[in-house]
């Protein structure tokens, strides 16, 4: 199990600094002028080509990027270009929010899809599986953000249940908390609701067919037993695979959910920078983001180790 979790662990930080790389070369590539947009339009060039030699710019690329991979090492991300606030706090004043969104999301998805799984699995072929595949089918159909703004519209304008905007931290109000993301969470994991129910769906129904359940049920074992002891756990592999996936999705889909809802997360953070070309803020961004999607693949493997032995030894 050791070798197995440092092999995982090995390849997440090869993909990190693999990620780190390309997006160093594309924010350098598209930067632009970053000193003329610090200083303005009026600034002269002499004092452009001063703010240049201040920030490095006038270094070559491979001398930038090393200077950049020295100082995370050393646990220095650098500060924004824009706001001079350390990168470090820039993303950890934001980060618990956006991981609530995403964390709630996953949950839901997790939940919901196992129940509509399970529930069109065993009624293969019937109305009640008819309609858990529509539902799924509109629900991969339609963009996140056109469902936040139905979501919007229904519940916070119409019927007045939830706030249209803003957020509450749980520290302030545990119900005003739950209430400012509700409407964010739903909208986020809608899609990955239809997908994930798709997989268990297809998972179990080949569970079923299996020379085994039929072996478990000649002996007299419940229907019930059969299916949530055995059949749900042989297809719970391949479903939290695609949750993993879906995971990393909807940190991009909380990007766009913050913007509809004026959620204060990375997301604001993330396309506020990526426009202003704030390479120091970009690329801490980039290293919180990946070490979570490792962090999350190395759960998802170690379940998966859980689940089927056979995986340790891929």
């Amino acid at each position: 199990m050791l070798s197995f979790i440092a092999r995982r662990v090995v390849s997440g930080l090869v993909m990190v600094v693999a990620i780190s790389v390309i997006a160093y070369m594309l924010l350098y590539a598209g930067g632009g002028d970053i000193a003329r947009q610090l200083l303005g339009q009026d600034a002269t060039a002499e004092t452009v080509a001063q703010k240049a030699h201040e920030l490095g710019l006038d270094q070559p690329l491979v001398v930038q990027f090393g200077r950049w991979v020295a100082g995370v090492v050393h646990g220095d991300f650098g500060a924004s270009w824009f706001t001079s606030q350390p990168v470090t706090d820039a993303i950890l004043s934001r980060l618990a929010v956006t991981l609530s969104l995403v964390l709630g999301a996953t949950l839901l998805v997790a939940v919901v899809s196992t129940a509509l799984g399970v529930l069109a699995a065993t009624r293969g072929g019937g109305v009640i599986d008819g309609i858990v595949q529509v539902v799924s089918l509109v629900g991969t159909a339609i963009p996140n953000f056109l469902i936040a703004l139905g979501l919007v519209l229904v519940f916070a304008i119409n019927l007045g249940w939830f706030t249209p905007t803003g957020y509450v931290q749980a520290t302030d109000s545990v119900p005003g908390w739950i209430g400012s993301i509700t409407l964010p969470v739903i909208a986020l994991s809608l899609g990955g609701i239809a997908a994930v129910t798709q997989q268990i769906r297809g998972s179990m129904l080949d569970s079923l067919r299996q020379d085994y359940v039929r072996t478990l049920q000649s002996r007299g074992i419940s229907a019930r037993s059969v299916i949530f002891k055995h059949v749900l756990r042989n297809a719970a592999g391949p479903a939290l695979a695609v949750l993993g996936v879906h995971f990393v999705g909807l940190l991009g889909g909380a990007v766009i959910i913050e913007q509809v809802f004026a959620i204060p997360g990375i997301g604001q953070v993330a396309v506020t920078a990526t426009s202003q070309g704030d390479i120091p803020l970009v690329m801490g961004l980039v290293i919180a983001t990946g070490i979570i999607v490792v962090l999350l693949n190395l759960v998802v493997d170690l379940a998966q180790g859980w689940l089927n032995p056979k995986v340790r030894l891929s």
